[in-house]
């Protein structure tokens, strides 16, 4: 019965009354790791603790979207307590993540800002438009019903956002390949290319939770084209979870495109960032060459 109040809902939403529109939205996102795939499993908990609090500023983090009926503005919420400890494999991982990201619906256009390794840059595309298949499982989150629904996405190979360890890379794995015979100048190159170790899915399943109570074709980062606004998305190992929404305040933040950064393609970024992960990858290939001899 929910769901047909829902579908209802959803019907009766006009254009009119998304453009009256406009609000905030918190999220909460939570990204999970499975430590004990890592280190060869040789890993001791105290260590396994230690690093899973080095990573948490990386992998838990709040955002805010800005919406209106046709424009937003998602961006990390600023905290005082900046996590230090920029360089290494932080500053590596913050290469992969997105700054702000300004959505125009009906241009079909999504701005992103990106600093990747020093550089910053602007990314101009077109809205992720996923083929969503909305069921008829709907919950309560907050004071909202929602509506769940499922795309599949395919990932681009150098989004190191969604890396993974190698499937078949643990330690039975491992020392079947200690059995094998092998050139030692090949062991050598894959030993010392932590690249080898991790992989990134050709795609994932996303699920999202709209509500129709909030109609606007919106949600968090790039996702977007629900009739209504999404307040949870699963994606791979991560969690988005909407923990608070304003509708109409009386003061209102503008949301102006952003304009920092080298503009580029989808495309051209992309090919910025392989040659530079190709580039790292050459350097460790080098070095393991050199202790070898």
């Amino acid at each position: 019965m929910r769901y047909y109040i829902l579908l209802a809902a959803i019907l009766l939403s006009t254009g009119s009354i998304a453009q009256n529109i406009s609000g905030k939205a918190y999220y909460e996102s939570k990204t999970t790791v499975d430590m004990d795939s890592w280190g060869n499993g040789q890993m001791s908990e105290d260590m396994k603790k230690q690093i899973a609090e080095r990573m948490k500023s990386m992998l838990e983090k709040t955002y805010i979207l800005t919406f209106n009926g046709n424009e937003s503005i998602y961006k990390e919420e600023e905290k005082l307590d900046a996590a230090a400890g920029g360089r290494g494999f932080g500053m590596m991982m913050s290469s992969f993540s997105a700054g702000k990201q300004y959505k125009n619906i009906s241009g079909n256009q999504i701005l992103e800002e990106r600093e990747f390794f020093g550089k910053q840059f602007l990314i101009n595309d077109t809205i992720t438009n996923l083929d969503w298949q909305v069921g008829k499982e709907s919950k309560q989150i907050g004071q909202y019903l929602a509506i769940r629904a499922t795309a599949i996405k395919k990932v681009d190979p150098n989004d190191f956002s969604m890396a993974r360890r190698r499937r078949g890379r643990g330690r039975d794995a491992e020392q079947k390949e200690g059995e094998a015979k092998k050139d030692s100048t090949e062991v050598a190159a894959e030993g010392d290319d932590p690249m080898n170790e991790i992989e990134v899915p050709k795609e994932v399943l996303v699920t999202a939770w709209f509500t129709p109570q909030i109609p606007v074709k919106n949600g968090p980062g790039e996702y977007a084209g629900l009739p209504g606004l999404i307040l949870e998305m699963n994606i791979d190992r991560t969690t988005i979870l909407c923990s608070k929404i304003v509708l109409n305040p009386n003061e209102m933040d503008e949301i102006e495109p952003p304009s920092k950064g080298t503009k580029v393609s989808r495309e051209e970024y992309n090919l910025i960032v392989k040659e530079k992960t190709d580039e790292m990858r050459e350097n460790f290939r080098g070095r393991g060459g050199r202790r070898g001899n």
